[in-house]
């Protein structure tokens, strides 16, 4: 890999804060030491006593992010002492000045108020002791100099917060989004549930009535058991056909046209071979409609469809055979939906027991904001009544 300033920089970053700090502060204690031997002469010479207040200065900055308040308590303090003491006004200035950038970039306000007195006086008496220089400037340069540190510090402090609540929030995002993500996945298999037993409980209903038909009479009478067999078949066909529909849903594309869904889906305008279906069975279905036909949008016409295929899948399962009777009322602003039968109930509860069948029912009529009501007539038999508010045109067919 060849040697660019960018990766200089990478490789110093990677390397531990406190190693970087300890290097910091080895070299002010180096460079302050070989400041005051190869440039005498502005104060009192260097001797040991000045080389250990030198460290003391400097060499707790390695330390200066673990404990940035007696740091900087240390250094101003040894560094005060340096300077009454007499030694070089210049030198042991810095130190105070990097640990109070310390105090800004990790602690709170009050303590940065602190520790700007405390380097402001230092760098006041300091810049005091040059010659020729008013006692009003060194305190401006100091106050200039200890602002320029507290700004820097905290500077960075508030970009680490920022960058704390950055964090969290993608954090935050990243959980909504995985809830969201489960949410739509619970939805597609409920859906996905819904459609199968729609499917499958009509079809496989009418395929055992017709199986136990013409098991009885098999032998008896060959030219029913014969229709029976092709009422099996095409009931058998048209199953697959709704199957292979079912699975092509699940494996459309995200970009895919979501009208494809509903291209082969059944309607109320194809309710014919469901009647036949059923009067095959051996149950008397009349089906009359009231208004004007006209196509409805096609989620709406596809749950229609299977609110009347779940109702007479019922009347198979649940009652004996007796008349059933369709009614699809046609208004201005509303759609109406009416099975009832007359047949006796064979399962003590079956129908009102909220099965999978009513369940489902009422969940395809409120993704349109329909109602429905399903009970037995005081007459005898059970009856199924949905109503569907009609969009205007151009209102679209999405549910909420």
């Amino acid at each position: 890999m060849p040697f660019t300033p960018s990766s200089l920089l990478r490789r110093v970053v990677a390397v531990h804060p406190l190693l970087l700090d300890g290097a910091a502060a080895l070299t002010l204690v180096v460079g302050t030491w070989l400041w005051e031997v190869f440039e005498p002469g502005r104060g009192r010479p260097g001797d040991g006593l000045s080389m250990g207040l030198t460290l003391l200065v400097n060499a707790p900055l390695a330390l200066r992010r673990v404990a940035p308040v007696p740091v900087l308590l240390v250094s101003v303090g040894a560094s005060l002492v340096y300077h009454v003491l007499g030694y070089h006004h210049g030198l042991n200035s810095i130190g105070p000045l990097v640990a109070l950038y310390s105090v800004a970039a990790h602690r709170s306000w009050a303590w940065c108020a602190a520790g700007s007195v405390l380097v402001v006086t230092e760098w006041t008496y300091a810049s005091g002791q040059q010659p020729g220089l008013a006692t009003w400037s060194a305190l401006a340069q100091s106050v200039l100099v200890a602002a320029c540190g507290v700004g820097a510090g905290a500077s960075v402090r508030l970009l680490s917060e920022r960058t704390a609540q950055l964090a969290d929030l993608a954090a935050q995002l990243r959980a909504e989004q995985g809830a969201a993500a489960r949410r739509a996945v619970t939805r597609e298999r409920v859906r996905i549930a819904r459609e199968l037993h729609d499917v499958v409980a009509h079809h496989m209903s009418v395929i055992s009535v017709q199986a136990g038909l013409g098991r009885y009479v098999a032998l008896s009478d060959p030219a029913t058991a014969h229709a029976t067999l092709g009422v099996i078949a095409d009931t058998s066909h048209e199953a697959l056909t709704e199957m292979r529909r079912l699975l092509s849903i699940l494996r459309i594309e995200a970009h895919d046209d979501d009208e494809g869904l509903y291209a082969t889906a059944p309607g109320l305008l194809a309710l014919d071979p469901l009647v036949e279906r059923m009067r095959a069975a051996g149950v008397g279905t009349e089906l009359t409609v009231e208004g004007r036909a006209r196509p409805l949008p096609p989620g709406l016409d596809l749950c229609a469809y299977r609110i009347v295929q779940e109702s007479l899948t019922n009347v198979l399962k649940h009652a004996d055979p007796g008349r059933v009777e369709i009614r699809i009322g046609y208004g201005p602003a509303t759609l109406t939906l009416r099975v009832s039968n007359d047949g006796a109930a064979v399962e003590a509860g079956g129908r009102g027991s909220g099965g999978h069948g009513l369940i489902g029912m009422t969940e395809r009529v409120r993704l349109y904001q329909g109602s429905i009501t399903a009970g037995p007539l005081p007459e005898g038999g059970f009856e199924v009544l949905a109503t569907f508010p009609l969009l205007t045109p151009g209102e679209g067919d999405r549910p909420p």
